[in-house]
């Protein structure tokens, strides 16, 4: 009888009730590794099940670029920053590549789960938000990761095109932020749209503009210093210059600049969506 009072109120604090836990029951204390691992196993699956579509379609698309761009501007003559043109727009080319298809992955994953009624698949496991939204931008990156070694092995067997490394660093350090930074807008897209129009919008009006006019296919010291200040606008502009620059050694951007500079957005993106996650807008009725 002594023992009754005193069980219960130890177990009215969530700290103590764990203490109290029957034997063999889980529980979980930090981070939930196997239920992070599981989703980020199942977003991978996801887009691997139908790779031809996911990988080696926007591989083939962003080599067509390459090979349409050096055939109509890549004259043997023809030079931008120091190296030869076809040289130039490789890298900015893998980037976006990157960064397209990880919008396109994270955009994807809870829009359908909206659309098609299983959205309760992610609010319902243990998993915190910041589990959650881990796993979803972790996916993403991988997809964009892969999308982006199939480019570069492609053109690095391509004749005419030399895609060697200067700065792993560079490349490394952009590449991922840049992919981090498309995954999170995804994230936050698939919260905000209801359909797979919303969603396409955003691919469409805001994702592919800004993805093109990044300085890609040429040098932002050639634009007038209007178009050189919209330029320095767009983040995307930051992430294909210092991924250009891992491999040229070149670039039309301060380096060290625009690495902050990504990392403040992916940071602003981060906290932006982790608390619409846990206010649960559009996503829980």
């Amino acid at each position: 009888m002594l023992d009754q009072p005193e069980k219960e109120q130890t177990t009215g604090s969530p700290v103590n009730a764990m203490r109290f836990a029957e034997p063999g029951e889980p529980i979980i204390r930090g981070v939930n590794w196997a239920g992070f691992l599981a989703l980020y196993w199942k977003e991978v699956r996801r887009f691997v099940k139908v790779q031809l579509q996911t990988i080696w379609a926007p591989s083939i698309t962003t080599l067509l670029f390459l090979i349409i761009f050096t055939v109509a501007m890549g004259r043997g003559d023809r030079t931008v920053l120091g190296v030869p043109f076809a040289d130039f727009i490789a890298p900015g080319l893998i980037c976006m590549g990157m960064l397209q298809n990880a919008f396109a992955n994270s955009s994807f994953s809870m829009l359908v789960g909206k659309i098609q009624g299983t959205i309760i698949d992610y609010l319902t496991p243990p998993l915190s938000v910041g589990e959650l939204l881990a796993a979803l931008v972790a996916s993403s990156m991988t997809r964009a990761i892969l999308v982006g070694f199939a480019v570069w092995l492609a053109m690095f067997i391509w004749p005419g095109v030399n895609v060697g490394v200067s700065h792993w660093w560079a490349v490394i350090w952009f590449g991922l932020m840049g992919a981090a930074m498309l995954s999170l807008l995804g994230v936050l897209t698939s919260i905000w749209a209801e359909k797979f129009d919303h969603a396409a919008a955003v691919s469409n009006f805001v994702v592919a503009p800004l993805a093109l006019l990044s300085g890609t296919f040429y040098s932002i010291d050639r634009l007038s210093p209007a178009f050189q200040a919209v330029s320095h606008v767009n983040p995307f502009f930051y992430a294909i210059s210092g991924f250009r620059y891992g491999f040229l050694a070149e670039a039309d951007s301060p380096v060290v600049q625009g690495a902050l500079i990504l990392l403040a957005i992916n940071i602003g993106l981060t906290l932006l969506c982790y608390f619409l996650l846990k206010s649960g807008w559009k996503i829980k009725s």
